[in-house]
């Protein structure tokens, strides 16, 4: 397992009384924490690679460089109990033991121990195996990567905080959610005197990494733990997060954020500071044919002798069940938008417990309704700039894409028509949303129930195709007002071989050979060329270019095979317009 070094150090030796502390240079040793923050790592020539578990290992630091530790028996290795003399200053090594220790899972308590009261807020509202999956996920540099590598995420958190550096110039930063730190760093660089970056995933060790390898130990200091249950020395002048998820609300940190506004100075900003959730219907009839056929499995009679048939509708009901995460083509859209809107300096979590969103949306063509789009917009509203994060199909694609959810079944509208319905989310302990999803046309009426803690990732990484039916004009035609384009055609009977070309700025040229070698010509321009009455020949219809052989053939394959490199050149000067 690989893990990260603190620097080497030497183990010391009490003599018999416990008085005098002796050592070897046989004593010298390495000293590191492993990369998943379960164990200690000693090893050496005096010592073989020992492991001590952090959760049960206990520490003393005896001075700036001198550490005592004891680590009980356990699976991984015996009781141990040593003495250590570090080359460096010990802080560093300190302060990943106890963000690692902060870190260590804990133990269920029992019913009879834990009463509501105890718990809290975040515990409350979720599920512990949710939890732990969540911050599992989430303590992966992989994922981390993922965000950060998010162009259009990580430049604009980065552009609104610059741009409204007099929001933190000399002020106290609270980042929640700080993950690898990226936030905190941007903070700093528009002149923040210090930060507090609250991770609860054991990347909160891998982002105290980072600000000690950029010497900001003295601006950034990483707090493990929720934000629920942490406490902080002193208040904030302005929160900063990124806590969207799929349809803004997805993963329900949205509440942690407006929860750490506990810490907030009267008049403090939150960066974010407003969401906008869209909603448009939508028509795509290959997706819900690509949904639908998934259900063809279960139509089977015979299966290696088994009829599936019985559970196909269930089937359907689970693969139905699942938002659509990916991105499409703007045209898909069958009506306008409507937003539902969430102020982080001002709503209360509760609001973000139950969401209820009417909506009356008008048909804009006719055809096939099949669900509603959504996708969401945060502003953050600084001092000197306000400065939008968009997700939407009109904009550079995020690691969000945008998210739909299909009808059961399509509805049919005509263009003007209103559809009235509503989606409904109802927040989950698996740190999600039910959703309950209504529709109507007149007398027909479409219902789903999703779950959006499973959503199905469609995205694939392919270009966005218009959809179908879309060309009201030949789209061959644009290529003819494009492109330079040459016609060659042969009049045998009236012994003449012709060339007309259109170049890119509408010229019109136009060549007759004879077979006999004599040449006529002639040149048009269209009213756009400024030389319109112009009579000067262009360059490829020199009078001197014949087609005729040397040898005065007049077989036409002998011409065409004679005159195929001539032509070439020919056409690559009508392409360019002389």
């Amino acid at each position: 397992m690989s893990f990260r070094l603190y620097g080497s150090a030497r183990i010391l030796q009490l003599d018999e009384n416990g008085e005098c502390i002796s050592f070897n240079n046989d004593s010298i040793v390495d000293l590191g924490i492993s990369s998943d923050n379960h164990c200690i790592h000693i090893f050496g020539r005096a010592i073989r690679d020992s492991k001590l578990l952090i959760s049960t290992t206990q520490f003393f630091r005896l001075n700036s460089r001198i550490i005592f530790l004891h680590s009980p028996s356990s699976k991984i290795s015996n009781e141990l109990s040593i003495i250590l003399l570090v080359d460096t200053n010990l802080n560093d090594f300190i302060t990943a033991l106890r963000l690692c220790q902060s870190l260590k899972p804990r133990e269920k308590p029992s019913p009879a121990k834990e009463s509501e009261e105890s718990k809290s807020v975040f515990d409350a509202r979720t599920e512990s195996a949710s939890a732990m999956q969540y911050f599992q996920f989430y303590g992966y540099l992989a994922q981390q990567q993922n965000m950060m590598q998010d162009y259009v995420r990580t430049s604009t958190y980065q552009r609104a905080i610059h741009a409204n550096s007099i929001d933190f110039n000399d002020k106290i930063v609270l980042d929640v959610g700080a993950g690898s730190g990226i936030l905190s760093f941007f903070a700093v660089q528009a002149g923040a005197r210090r930060v507090y970056a609250v991770e609860a995933s054991s990347v909160a060790v891998n982002c105290a990494e980072l600000v000690r390898a950029n010497n900001l130990s003295d601006k950034i200091i990483v707090v493990a733990g929720r934000v629920e249950e942490i406490t902080l020395p002193e208040q904030i002048d302005i929160i900063i997060s990124e806590p969207m998820g799929y349809m803004l609300v997805n993963e329900r940190m949205l509440e942690s954020y407006i929860h750490a506004r506990k810490f907030l100075k009267p008049g403090g900003r939150m960066f974010p500071t407003v969401g906008h959730l869209y909603i448009g219907l939508f028509s795509d009839e290959a997706l819900f044919i690509e949904q639908y056929s998934k259900g063809n499995f279960w139509c089977q009679e015979n299966f290696h002798g088994v009829n599936l048939t019985g559970i196909r509708t269930q089937a359907l009901l689970e693969i139905f069940k699942q938002p659509i995460v990916d991105t499409w083509h703007v045209n898909t859209l069958m009506s306008g938008t409507i937003k539902w809107t969430i102020n982080f300096e001002k709503d209360p979590e509760s609001k973000l417990h139950n969401i209820t969103i009417p909506f009356q949306l008008t048909a804009n063509r006719t055809g096939f309704i099949h669900g509603i789009a959504t996708w969401f917009d945060v502003a953050f509203v600084g001092s000197s700039e306000t400065i939008w994060l968009s997700t939407s199909p009109t904009e550079p694609l995020t690691h969000w894409y945008q998210v739909r959810c299909l009808f059961d079944r399509p509805l049919m509208v005509f263009i003007g028509q209103t559809v009235n319905g509503c989606l409904s989310m109802v927040a989950n302990e698996r740190q999600s949303y039910d959703i309950v999803l209504t529709a109507e046309v007149g007398t027909m009426l479409a219902h789903n129930t999703l779950d959006l803690k499973n959503p199905f990732f469609r995205y694939t990484a392919a270009a966005v195709i218009p959809p179908a039916g879309f060309n009201n004009e030949a789209p061959s035609d644009n290529l003819l007002q494009q492109n330079g384009i040459i016609i060659f055609s042969l009049d045998i009977l009236g012994g003449r071989f012709i060339i007309s070309g259109v170049g890119n700025a509408g010229a019109i040229n136009h060549m007759e050979y004879s077979l006999d070698g004599a040449t006529s010509m002639s040149n048009g321009c269209s009213e756009s060329m400024p030389n319109s009455g112009s009579t000067s020949v262009p360059q490829f219809l020199s009078a001197q270019n014949s087609l005729v052989p040397n040898d005065g053939s007049t077989n036409i394959i002998d011409i065409l095979s004679n005159s195929h490199s001539q032509l070439t050149q020919e056409q690559q000067l009508v392409e360019t317009g002389y």
